[in-house]
């Protein structure tokens, strides 16, 4: 399978607490559900086009309670192609401490987290996805784990906020497969790793 991440940035490239409203997040975050409600049909049909095409996704254990008690227990969530898409389909989470995955169809990593995602990469099908999971994904970026990464970024600058790019960390280029932006200014940016950058030599 292939491993691909989406991931809802703002501009200077939070991620933290993109749907919820503000008042919602447990530590008090006080500039939350700054995606909520921003991109046109056209991006929404994407995000959940994306979800529908997956063979499994991975998240780690945030995100993963987050969408259990969502996606995973919500109606009308459930009802919605993306909730339809992860009841439906294998989930695996990386953690150390989760020790009961009620959502079923529910798998627990937490052995060697990379040997079972490169076995999980090894299997044949299509995308193995991880969404949202910033801390993850940046392992997984570190570990040479991501074959494709979808950033959507939403025009707006929060200010504060866990980003998912932290301020000092490892470097990375990254080949630009795709490019839009609809027509309230979300832009999706599809990436492949390619390695070390090349930086210019001092003059």
């Amino acid at each position: 399978m292939k491993l691909t991440t989406m991931t809802q940035i703002s501009v200077d490239g939070v991620m933290q607490n993109n749907g919820a409203p503000t008042g919602e997040h447990p530590n008090g975050f006080e500039r939350g559900g700054w995606a909520l409600g921003k991109g046109d049909d056209e991006t929404r049909t994407f995000i959940a086009q994306t979800y529908q095409q997956a063979e499994a996704f991975l998240f780690g254990r945030r995100t993963y309670e987050l969408f259990a008690g969502s996606w995973g227990s919500i109606d009308q969530m459930r009802a919605h192609p993306i909730g339809v898409a992860l009841n439906a389909t294998p989930k695996y989470v990386a953690s150390t401490t989760l020790t009961d995955a009620a959502w079923p169809d529910t798998t627990v990593l937490s052995g060697d987290v990379a040997d079972a995602v490169r076995e999980l990469k090894a299997t044949p099908g299509g995308e193995l996805q991880v969404h949202g999971s910033g801390a993850l994904v940046r392992w997984l970026l570190a570990n040479d784990l991501v074959d494709e990464m979808t950033l959507i970024v939403i025009p707006v600058v929060v200010g504060l906020g866990a980003r998912l790019f932290p301020e000092t960390g490892p470097d990375l280029a990254l080949d630009l497969v795709e490019s839009r932006v609809d027509s309230k200014g979300v832009t999706i940016q599809v990436y492949r790793p390619a390695g070390r950058p090349q930086y210019a030599p001092a003059v």
